[in-house]
C-alpha cells in the first residue's frame, strides 16, 4: 500500500506593502494551501494572485478563517 502524505500550509497572509512569507516558493513543495480569508490576514489581491499561482502549481486550495482582526492577527 502506498502512503500518501499532504504537506500543507498557511499562506496568502501578505497586507499591502506588508509582505508574510514567501508564498510562491513554498507552493513548489505543498500540496495543499489554506488560503487566508481576510480577516485575519490577507488582502483581496494577495488572496487572489495565492489562488492563482496554487492552481497553476496543482496545489489544492482551501479557506484559512480567522476572526475580524487584522490589528491582532486574529
Amino acid at each position: 500500500m502506498i502512503m500518501h502524505i499532504d504537506l500543507n500550509a498557511d499562506m496568502g497572509e501578505s497586507f499591502g506593502s506588508w509582505v508574510k512569507g514567501n508564498d510562491e516558493a513554498l507552493l513548489d513543495v505543498i500540496s495543499s494551501a489554506n488560503i487566508a480569508c481576510g480577516f485575519h490576514a490577507g488582502d483581496p489581491d494577495v488572496m487572489a494572485k495565492t489562488i492563482k499561482l496554487a492552481k497553476k502549481r496543482g496545489v489544492g486550495i482551501g479557506a484559512h478563517p480567522g476572526f475580524d482582526d487584522l490589528v491582532g492577527f486574529g
